[in-house]
């Protein structure tokens, strides 16, 4: 096969893999919001991962492969269709990683503001302690203001 042969198999492939990626959406997931609801529900009622669902999935078809490479020719499905299905659970699996990942980040910023907001929260309050030392209270000043007076009015008197 040539490259001008095989770019326009791997264009037609991929054709392949967006059309059954889609008719599985609906047929499986069917949320539209969620492209892995499937293998979150199975997974919940599996007590394992939706990455460990997938897989499942996965090695059916690598094991069907597997049959078709070493000879077994009478399959129930043409093994180039079980090909097509790898490739959208190897997309679906990327897909997986990359969540996970964003969902990783998400959990640290939030943890970065919480922390950044909690710093904050200290540092107002550790100024307003601060403040608040040094700062005499009003109780405070009214005595010194008395004494103040007192000593005034004692120098005027010796003063006199």
């Amino acid at each position: 096969m040539n490259l001008k042969l095989h770019t326009e198999l791997v264009e037609d492939i991929f054709d392949q893999v967006r059309t059954v990626r889609l008719q599985g959406q609906e047929e499986y997931a069917q949320n539209k919001q969620n492209v892995f609801a499937n293998f979150d529900r199975i997974a919940e009622l599996q007590g394992l991962s939706p990455e460990q669902i997938l897989m499942t999935y996965l090695l059916k078809h690598i094991d069907g492969i597997q049959s078709y490479v070493k000879g077994h020719q009478s399959q129930r499905e043409d093994v180039r269709g079980r090909i097509v299905d790898v490739i959208v659970y190897l997309t679906l699996l990327w897909g997986m990683i990359d969540h996970e990942e964003e969902l990783v980040k998400m959990l640290e910023r939030q943890e970065i503001d919480e922390q950044v907001s909690a710093e904050r929260q200290l540092s107002k309050t550790k100024i307003k302690s601060e403040w608040s030392v040094n700062e005499p209270t009003i109780e405070e000043r009214a005595s010194k203001m008395l004494k103040l007076e007192e000593e005034a009015e004692s120098d005027n008197g010796k003063n006199a």
